[in-house]
């Protein structure tokens, strides 16, 4: 890596590693090419959370990222077991990361609980932007 070239940290499942819930490989080729230029870090926040894959899809429930960050919502799987905890570790551990490698922008998974972006952000969404840390969707 050179000295110049930008870091960045990128929704692992974009990257075409098999971190999604169901364990699949979904890669984004628009997300690769934006990414090209900058020195990467692939994350999972589930998974370093805790959770394992594959899992149970999980949604946002009473709420948005933020909410669930404040305690007044939740994540559940689709079993209706209250993943929280696991979602608000693994969130914590990725801003840990982007402060560690003073990471200022993110390119995260549109449409997760941990990821997503609109129209509301998801847990990790949520903190990253707390933090004054650029998220970009795809």
């Amino acid at each position: 890596m050179s000295q110049q070239q930008k870091k960045c940290l990128v929704s692992a499942c974009l990257t075409g590693l098999c971190t999604r819930y169901d364990g699949q490989s979904k890669g984004n080729p628009a997300c690769q090419l934006q990414i090209a230029d900058y020195f990467w870090i692939p994350v999972c926040p589930e998974q370093l959370g805790g959770l394992p894959t594959p899992r149970s899809a999980a949604v946002l429930v009473n709420g948005d990222g933020q909410d669930v960050l404040a305690g007044i919502a939740q994540v559940r799987d689709q079993n209706g077991n209250d993943v929280s905890a696991a979602f608000i570790r693994g969130a914590a551990m990725v801003l840990t990361i982007a402060k560690a490698h003073s990471i200022e922008c993110c390119f995260l998974k549109s449409g997760s609980p941990s990821c997503g972006l609109d129209p509301h952000p998801g847990v990790t969404a949520a903190l990253l932007l707390a933090h004054g840390i650029e998220v970009v969707s795809f």
